[in-house]
């Protein structure tokens, strides 16, 4: 079997091929368009394993935009006691879930 770990958004991913993933989003990708992850930092192929130093320069992960979306609410809340201040805000992530296609 093999797999990747690849590096998107600030975060890194183990991807394989068939795996859906949600990455944060990319803004010029829509839902059916395909994406191409170039910052590749560890290819495993069976019993051969590639490690980048930072990056593998001929490796690719491809993959398809399935869908796009907001994660659920975070409530953040600011309070200072005795000072008669609070503040409430929510904050929604967008994200993009990609379908991996190929390991190379």
């Amino acid at each position: 079997m093999s797999f990747a770990i690849i590096e998107t958004g600030g975060k890194q991913y183990r991807v394989a091929a068939g795996d859906t993933i949600s990455v944060e989003k990319l803004p010029e990708v829509k839902v059916g368009d395909k994406v191409k992850f170039d910052r590749v930092l560890l290819v495993a192929q069976g019993d051969e394993v590639k490690i980048g130093t930072p990056l593998i320069a001929e490796a690719a992960v491809a993959g398809t935009a399935v869908a796009q979306g907001r994660a659920p609410k975070v409530t953040v809340i600011h309070f200072k006691a005795k000072s008669n201040y609070k503040k409430k805000a929510g904050h929604r992530q967008p994200f993009l879930r990609v379908k991996i296609d190929t390991v190379s």
